[in-house]
């Protein structure tokens, strides 16, 4: 099958899961955010077409989170041009590299949507929600990550580059 479109199946399978069973059987700090996981592996694995998935994607969470719109879009944007500047420096084929950045773009996603509510003043009892759940929510997606980069499919996904 073609390449791109079993990346856009996985990401439509992810935004799925995401926004209707996970919340029903998951409590908040512990629902994993898929569509970050899917921003890293857009980061390291596309080239410099991945803006605008990665943009897409953050446009899709917002629509569903119910915050501001364009919050999670541009910090998605800034964890993919991140990611990849980097992609060229490194690895990415190591599957333990896509966990601890996994970890460490969902701890980037935190601070980055916090930086920019900031910029909203009448905005204070957000602080409060994203600050105590950064580093669970870092340690699921991780812990997500593993057991979605172990699948079959991804890996027969990364093969047949």
């Amino acid at each position: 099958m073609f390449k791109p479109l079993k990346i856009i199946l996985l990401i439509i399978a992810a935004l799925i899961l995401q926004v209707t069973i996970l919340p029903a059987y998951l409590i908040d700090p512990f629902k994993p955010n898929l569509l970050i996981i899917a921003v890293v592996y857009i980061g390291f694995k596309t080239g410099e077409l991945g803006a605008f998935p990665a943009f897409a994607l953050g446009i899709l969470q917002d629509c569903f989170s119910g915050i501001y719109l364009g919050l999670n879009g541009f910090s998605y944007l800034c964890i993919y041009f991140i990611l990849n500047l980097m992609s060229d420096r490194l690895y990415t084929d190591s599957r333990y590299l896509m966990v601890i950045v996994v970890f460490l773009a969902t701890l980037l996603n935190g601070l980055l949507n916090l930086l920019l509510l900031f910029l909203f003043p009448p905005v204070t009892s957000i602080y409060s929600t994203i600050l105590p759940d950064l580093l669970p929510q870092g340690l699921v997606n991780a812990l997500f990550s593993t057991l979605i980069f172990s699948f079959p499919a991804v890996k027969a996904l990364e093969e047949s580059k």
